[in-house]
């Protein structure tokens, strides 16, 4: 159980949003399962009205509780890094991170859950466990909680961007700069739904994004670039890439007209953390899938491409203009 004190006269959801950096939506689901008290009393409103002082109460459902899934998942994940806390692992693409109703295929959750991990449930059932998320196609390090402490812990660390994630991309034409940093909010294209597209900041429903991105090696058709997150909004590095007239192989949802026939070429090469318990910061680099090395090998010279891609290498960039 956790208890917290209101310091400002704001509505319930919105104060535990803020609190335990959820989102209002799975606050709301801590809400609707009774897991939360105000004054010692059950709140099942989102909408109440806290006034300063006011004691505030969680209590998040067993760990035990979640339903055990009947099927045995056809596929493995690499494990990156692992220990009684958390989990890191390399997602590879065409996989889903958690279920929906739109969602027919096993999903990462799932194999997680039939791999019988202890995950944290801060998120809710669906996405137990996640901590961020990755696109279907986008493969590479994704950070897993196995309690709700963690998760808590983890999250803070969302906000404040002591986590960090540093992304690969194969893009068809290079940047103008060898480094530039985007700052355009971002929402939901009228046209597609599925689909994010730049817009003014006082757009309804914009949500505020930056994103860095360094030129590594240039081709005459294949650009590597990487990129540096600093907000976690959906198809960031994508509608952001778009926004300039650069699109990343594979991503024809966002403009890309190439020969290329395969996946989004995004890669979420390193992921770097606090651990909330060890208090020590871990580098984790998640080893690039076969398609996208097999075009890098062929592309470029590979002992050039290893240096750049280096985790000093890679933090210099940024540091140097960032």
């Amino acid at each position: 159980m956790q208890t917290f004190l209101a310091d400002e006269n704001l509505r319930l959801d919105i104060f535990l949003a803020k609190i335990l950096k959820q989102s209002r939506n799975q606050v709301a689901l801590l809400i609707e399962k009774k897991c939360v008290k105000v004054n010692n009393q059950i709140q099942n409103k989102n909408s109440f009205k806290l006034k300063i002082g006011d004691e505030i109460c969680v209590e998040l459902p067993s760990l035990e509780c979640k339903e055990k899934k009947s099927f045995d998942v056809n596929f493995d994940i690499e494990i990156l890094y692992e220990d009684e806390d958390l989990l890191v692992l390399n997602k590879p693409s065409n996989l889903v991170v958690h279920g929906a109703s739109s969602v027919k295929d096993l999903t990462l959750v799932d194999w997680l859950l039939a791999k019988n991990y202890t995950l944290s449930n801060l998120g809710g059932e669906i996405r137990a466990g996640l901590v961020h998320r990755l696109d279907k196609d986008t493969s590479g390090a994704i950070l897993i909680a196995k309690n709700n402490f963690t998760h808590q812990k983890l999250s803070e660390q969302l906000s404040n961007k002591t986590m960090g994630r540093i992304y690969l991309a194969l893009i068809d034409l290079s940047l103008k700069d060898d480094k530039i940093i985007i700052e355009k909010s971002l929402a939901r294209s009228q046209t597609n739904a599925i689909k994010k597209i730049v817009v003014e900041d006082n757009t309804k429903g914009s949500k505020y994004a930056k994103s860095a991105f360094a030129n590594l090696i240039a081709n005459e058709d294949v650009n590597l670039i990487a990129a540096k997150l600093f907000t976690g909004r959906t198809h960031q590095i994508r509608a952001h890439l778009a926004s300039i007239n650069r699109h990343i192989l594979g991503d024809k949802l966002y403009g890309y007209r190439g020969k290329y026939e395969g996946r989004v070429m995004l890669h979420a090469y390193f992921l770097y953390f606090i651990h909330p318990k060890k208090k020590e910061t871990i580098f984790v680099k998640a080893p690039l899938m076969e398609d996208f090395k097999e075009i890098l090998n062929n592309k470029f010279i590979l002992g050039e491409m290893d240096e750049k891609i280096s985790l000093e290498s890679l933090l210099k960039r940024f540091d140097s203009f960032i």
